[in-house]
Parts: structure tokens; sequence; C-alpha cells
């Protein structure tokens, strides 16, 4: 099950809940402890040095208790209560020189550097500005560029607002405990907050709320998409149609399509431009390839329709951008608008019956909105909210760092995977195909919202495989892995 952002004071009031049931504090950080553990062995290697920084509270406590769960790791524990005279037992166990900010070896007579600092210093009860002494300390870890992992909520910042209390931790990863705190996705918090996990099974209570932005876990994709009946055939897993691809931006078309393919719906048939025909046809096998006219009738032949993916040549005729509105307002079948389609929607009421996705960057959203990326950014819940309510109550991927898929009423979903290296032309065409194959699908219609998350996870998850395997990989190597990657 997804659990829901929440705020501190409703952290606290889930803790209290917990005590009552007769939970005990030390068998939760036992056990915050042990997933502590497990994500540092995931960042580190057999061998490697692992500096435990932990405070005097809980979090140090939470800290403190990954140690024994470590053993082929060096993992050393500084429990820090004064932060200058940490300050310099920092510089020696990590061989960092106070003066010039150089490394040395173990043969100058000091430790040796850490592959990984676990930040238990500060939790979410900091509410006010850290002293000098403190934002010196900080700072010196932040300038040492050891790899962070931070226990709950980077030290330093303000769990509720994302704020930065004078000085805070710039963290590679969070780990935060049972549900994120509504800081943590603050735009201004993720340079601190770094990678986003969940501790989500550390003995708590079921959480007692429910607040209409849930976190997606990978576990919740268990057992989906459903099995496929053994006597099935390709008449039964929908024919999408593609309707993508314009003069200098036919590779796009190629994109969703083999996105599409891997989501393994039964027809997928490409139309295109007379102009790049060739070059789309050329690179196609499965997929078949026409001719786009303006008086072609998807509407019969196709179980979903996704249109949008490289129509950006300027001299597009106003035909199609008449036909994506027709589309969208009267097809019966489900519609994904993506890409340059987005700017050719105009507002509208739609049947609620309808299924309607459309899928825009910040940018994207922004025109959509008459707003800017930035103001789209700042509140990025609302502006699913208010796209969805312009155009027909319709679903809508955010896309971005902590995509959000959702729509005007019910449940706002943030996804946890991905990494900046999806920042390439492209990728965006493989996930509105890979959406557009599932939805193809009746079965898969029929739960949206667990489709469209899935597919979502699914592109995210592709790109943290490829990532961990080949660092130079490119957007072609992405259709590869979607599909292929389990809980």
């Amino acid at each position: 099950m997804p659990v829901p952002v929440i705020n501190l004071a409703q952290m606290r009031e889930w803790e209290r809940a917990t005590w009552a049931a007769g939970q005990t504090e030390a068998g939760v950080i036992r056990r915050v402890g042990e997933q502590i553990a497990a994500c540092a062995l995931q960042l580190t290697r057999a061998g490697d040095a692992i500096l435990i920084l932990a405070g005097k509270g809980h979090n140090g406590d939470d800290a403190r208790a990954a140690h024994k769960y470590m053993p082929d790791r060096h993992a050393e524990i500084l429990n820090v209560t004064d932060p200058e005279t940490a300050l310099a037992e920092f510089q020696r166990r990590t061989g960092i020189l106070p003066v010039s900010g150089l490394s040395t070896s173990k043969e100058d007579g000091l430790e040796a550097c850490p592959a990984l600092l676990i930040d238990g210093l500060f939790g979410i009860g900091l509410d006010r500005p850290l002293d000098d002494g403190w934002k010196a300390f900080i700072t010196a870890i932040n300038q040492s560029k050891i790899p962070v992992l931070a226990v709950d909520v980077p030290s330093g910042l303000n769990a509720d607002t994302g704020e930065v209390q004078g000085a805070a931790i710039e963290a590679a990863v969070t780990l935060t405990v049972g549900a994120p705190k509504t800081g943590l996705l603050a735009q201004g918090a993720w340079p601190f907050v770094g990678r986003l996990e969940v501790a989500a099974d550390v003995g708590l209570v079921p959480c007692p709320h429910h607040t209409g932005l849930s976190w997606t876990l990978p576990g919740d994709f268990a057992g989906f998409p459903p099995r496929r009946a053994v006597a099935a055939h390709k008449g039964s897993f929908g024919h999408l149609a593609v309707v993508a691809g314009s003069f200098g931006f036919h590779g796009a078309a190629v994109l969703a399509a083999r996105g599409a393919q891997r989501a393994q719906p039964g027809l997928v048939t490409l139309f295109t431009h007379e102009e790049v025909y060739h070059p789309i046809a050329s690179q196609l096998q499965a997929v078949m390839v026409n001719l786009w006219k303006p008086e072609i009738k998807l509407f019969d032949d196709a179980s979903v329709i996704l249109i949008g993916p490289g129509l950006a040549a300027p001299n597009l005729p106003d035909d199609i951008k008449a036909f994506t509105r027709r589309l969208w307002r009267d097809a019966e079948l489900p519609v994904i608008v993506d890409a340059s389609a987005l700017d050719w929607l105009a507002p509208h009421t739609l049947a609620r019956e309808r299924i309607r996705v459309i899928t825009p960057h910040p940018g994207e959203a922004a025109r959509l909105l008459n707003t800017t990326a930035q103001q789209v950014q700042a509140d990025r819940v609302q502006a699913v909210r208010e796209i969805s309510r312009r155009f027909g109550n319709c679903w809508v991927a955010l896309k971005g760092h902590q995509t959000l898929i959702g729509r005007n009423d019910g449940e706002i979903f943030v996804n946890p995977s991905g990494n900046p290296h999806l920042a390439q032309g492209g990728s965006g065409d493989v996930l509105a195909g890979f959406i557009a194959g599932l939805l193809a699908q009746p079965a898969l219609q029929a739960d949206i919202d667990r489709t469209l998350r899935y597919a979502v996870w699914q592109h995210g998850r592709a790109a943290d495989q490829l990532q961990a395997t080949r660092a130079n990989w490119i957007v072609e190597d992405l259709p590869g892995e979607l599909g292929n990657l389990t809980q």
C-alpha cells in the first residue's frame, strides 16, 4: 500500500498511537537501524569505511542502531554533542585538513576516508536556527564531498517546510522513517534530500492519516500487471493507435512505438506524415506504420490512441490540431496526449467515464495553465489539480523529479523511482508509449490509477537499473528495460 505524505504533528500522533498499541521505542529503533544498514550496504562495498554521525536524540539512536548490522564494513560511530569538538574529530577521522581542505593518506597518521557518512545529527524535531558551531560542522561535512545517507531528514532541514535552518546536510540519499514528511518534497529541499527513500516497515501501527498525497512503494505493484489467461490471443490485449512523428522529429515516434511494445499490447499501428514515413517504418518491424490523413478513422479500429510525440515541426497542417481537439472531446476510447499536442488542447468538460491522460513536463504544464514553470514547480500538487480541472478532470502525469500522478479529485501519488540521467531528449516519448501500450489493454483500463503509477514507476526504475550498470546509457537503451523490473 502507498503511504501518505504527512507533517510533523501527524508523525508524532502516529508514534503515540504505536506506543499505545504496545510497541516499544526500542523495537522501532532496532528495525530502523536494520533498514539504515541495508541502505548503507547498497551504497557501499565490502570493506568500505562508514562513519556514523550520531546526535544525542532519537535520530542519533536510529543511526547508532545500524552499526551492528554492517559486519563486513568498517563502521565507526562519532557521537556528537558539541559541534566544535566533533569538527576536529571529524577532520581527523576523514583525513580532511582543517585549513587546506585536502585529503591525506593513512601514512600521514589519519584514518581512511569513509566511503559513506550516516547523518543522525538532528531529526524531524529541529525547529530552530542552528548556531555557528553547528553551521561550521555541517559546512565541513558538505565540503568533504563524502556521500551522505541522512536518517529521516537531512540535519538542519525543517521537516514541515523544507526550509534550511541556517545550514543543512546535502545528502545523496535520505531514508525517511514511516512516511515522507511534507518538507522533504518541497522544491527548495531537493538539493539537500537527494534521493528520497522510505523505511515503511519499522513496526509502526498502520498510519492513521489520509492526506490526499501518497508516496508510491514498489510493493504496490505486487502481482501487477495481472497474469494473462493461457488461451489469450492478440485481440485480448487491445490495439494501440499512435499519431506521431514529423520532419526533424521522426525519432520520437520510433521511441514511443518501442516504449509501447514493451507493454505488450496486441497490436500497435503508428500513423505519421509522408515526409518521415520511410525513416520511421525502416526502424520498426512488428509495429504497423501507415500514413496519417485527416479523414482517417481511428475511433473504430483502436482501443486507445496516443497523439503527440514528435509532432513539433513548424509546418504541421492545422487539420491535425483540429483532429486532436475533436479526439479529446468526442472519442469514447482512452486518449493520451503528449508533447507538442498538449498545446492544441482547449479546456473542455468531459463525460466522467471518459479516460483522458496528459503527460506534461513543467514547461508544458505552465503553458496549459498560462503561468511559468517556476510557479508550477512551487506547488506541483496544485498544478496537477488545476490542469485536470481545466481539461475535463483528466489524469495528469506531471513529469520531473518525483513525478506526480493524479487528477482534480482523489488521491495524488508521488513516484519514487528515476534519476537525473532521465533528463535526455526522448525519455518522455518512451514513457508516453509505455503508458499507451498498457492502457490499450482492456484489463488494465479498469484500474487506471494503478496502471499509470506502474508505468511511471517502471520508467524510472528502468533508468535506475541502467544507471547502476552503465553510466553512459542513452535513451535508446531505455525501452529494453521497461516492464522487466520487479519490486
